[in-house]
C-alpha cells in the first residue's frame, strides 16, 4: 500500500509540475498557446482510470469485460497521442526553446507513464484469461492499434469521441486505408514506427525492478 501511495505521489507531482510550467508560461506570454495540454493530460488519464475496473473482474471472459476493453481501447491512443505535441516546439515565441521543450517532454512523458501504467493492468488482466503465447502478439495488436489511433488523431485530426459522434465518416476513413494500404502507405509507415517504438518503451519500462508492478493500485 506504501508503495502505491508513493507512486500515485509521483503521477500527482507530475501533473503538479506541468501545471505549474503552463502557468508561468500563460504569465510570462499572455499566451494559452499550451493550454491545450491541460486537456489532452485529461484524455491520457481517462484509459488510466478505466484500467483500473480490470482489477475487480472475473477470471472469465464476459460481455462486460468485453465492453469495458473496447471503451479503454478506444481512448487509450490519447495517452499514447500527446508523444506528437512535440511537433509544437518550432513554434516561435519569446519563450526560450528550452522551457519549451522541457514543458513538452514532460507532457509527453506524464502520458506515456498514464499509457504503459494501463496497458499493464490490462496485460495482467490478460494474463488471467488468454494463453501464455498469445499475450506478447496481443500486446504488440494493442499498441499497433493505439498507434494507428495516434496516426488519425494526430494526421487525420480524428477523435475518440467521434466513434459515437461521427462513426460512418470514421469508419470509412479506416476502411480506405485498409481496403488500400498502398494507397495509405504514409499512414502505415507512421503506424509501424510508432508501434516499434512504443513498444520497445515499454517492455524496457517493464525489465526495470518495481516499476510498472507499482501500477496496480
Amino acid at each position: 500500500m506504501r508503495t502505491a501511495f508513493s507512486f500515485q505521489k509521483v503521477l500527482w507531482a507530475f501533473y503538479a509540475f506541468v501545471g505549474i510550467l503552463i502557468a508561468v508560461r500563460i504569465f510570462y506570454t499572455g499566451s494559452t498557446l499550451y493550454l491545450f495540454l491541460v486537456w489532452n493530460i485529461f484524455l491520457a488519464w481517462i484509459p488510466c482510470i478505466i484500467s483500473s475496473l480490470f482489477k475487480k473482474m472475473a477470471d472469465k471472459l464476459t460481455w462486460k469485460q468485453a465492453l469495458v476493453f473496447c471503451c479503454w481501447l478506444a481512448f487509450f491512443p490519447n495517452a499514447l497521442y500527446i508523444v506528437t505535441d512535440l511537433i509544437h516546439i518550432q513554434h516561435e515565441s519569446i519563450v526560450p526553446k528550452w522551457f519549451d521543450a522541457l514543458l513538452l517532454f514532460s507532457s509527453a512523458l506524464l502520458g506515456l507513464m498514464l499509457a504503459f501504467i494501463s496497458l499493464y493492468r490490462v496485460e495482467t488482466f490478460l494474463n488471467k484469461v488468454i494463453n501464455k503465447k498469445l499475450r506478447p502478439p496481443f500486446i504488440l495488436l494493442i499498441l499497433f492499434l493505439g498507434s494507428f489511433g495516434v496516426y488519425l488523431g494526430r494526421f487525420l485530426r480524428w477523435n475518440s469521441w467521434d466513434i459515437i459522434t461521427n462513426p460512418m465518416q470514421l469508419l470509412l476513413s479506416v476502411s480506405h486505408r485498409i481496403i488500400s494500404p498502398f494507397d495509405h502507405l504514409q499512414t502505415w509507415g507512421i503506424t509501424v514506427v510508432f508501434t516499434v517504438f512504443f513498444y520497445l518503451l515499454y517492455i524496457t519500462i517493464k525489465k526495470l525492478p518495481g516499476y510498472l508492478s507499482q501500477a496496480t493500485f
